[in-house]
């Protein structure tokens, strides 16, 4: 068994660790619960332990998750809709991930970014 202390940053008060073993909530599984882990956990200011193994963590990253979200694309591999522009600058045929609304400018990937560049 290995032992730690640490300083609780918020509380200033002193935890002594020591390695924990729990139970997978997905597998039933043991797994330890490391002194490392918990000071990594404390450092964060996580104040749960971990509920899932690392092998049924890894599985689960795997997975598409459930609702919208925010940000990342929403289909989850789903082919991104796209729309036909003509270049507000060079005139040339792109296409864009957004719907324009003819009220500013739309830029071919190549104007775009030597715009962002500039």
């Amino acid at each position: 068994m290995v032992c730690s202390v640490i300083t609780n940053p918020a509380g200033g008060y002193i935890v002594a660790l020591s390695d924990i073993t729990l139970a997978c909530s997905d597998c039933g599984a043991e797994f330890p619960f490391t002194v490392g882990e918990q000071e990594f956990y404390a450092s964060r200011g996580f104040t749960n332990y971990p509920k899932r193994c690392s092998s049924c963590r890894n599985a689960r990253r795997g997975q598409p998750r459930d609702g919208g979200g925010g940000g990342g694309g929403g289909g989850y591999g789903a082919p991104r809709e796209s729309f036909p522009v003509v270049c507000s600058n060079c005139g040339a045929d792109a296409t864009v991930p957004f719907r324009p609304r003819g009220d500013r400018p739309v830029y071919c990937s190549d104007c775009f970014n030597q715009m962002r560049r500039s």
